[in-house]
């Protein structure tokens, strides 16, 4: 099992900034992917941003060119960097780590993000 730990969550106000981290307990490269996923208030679990091994990337629609995710191998963490934020980016965010041909999942504890208007 990977062991995920995320932080950099907190209360920002809107058209602010944050930078979320995620450190794994293996070598990144050992992983199929990483990413963030995250769950508003009242609503369930989507997708923000996947990197590859190979450093194939994928984002949401609803944070493309604001969201920018990023990994350092050496540290085995991925990053989130998180600009002009709105008050609907308000959410738990969880870090995920996909492993193995049967692509097991493991999830962090999650990082409460909140914009404020």
């Amino acid at each position: 099992q990977v062991q995920l730990v995320e932080s950099g969550g907190g209360l920002v106000q809107a058209g602010g900034s944050l930078r979320l981290s995620c450190a794994a307990s293996q070598r990144l490269s050992s992983l199929n992917s990483m990413g963030w996923y995250r769950q508003p208030p009242g609503k369930q679990r989507e997708l923000v941003a996947t990197i590859t091994s190979g450093g194939t990337i994928r984002y949401a629609d609803s944070v493309e060119g604001r969201f920018t995710i990023s990994r350092d191998n050496a540290k085995n963490t991925v990053d989130l960097q998180m600009n002009s934020l709105k008050p609907e980016d308000t959410a738990v965010y969880y870090c995920v780590a996909v492993t193995g041909r049967v692509l097991k999942v493991d999830w962090g504890q999650g990082t409460q993000v909140t914009v404020s208007s």
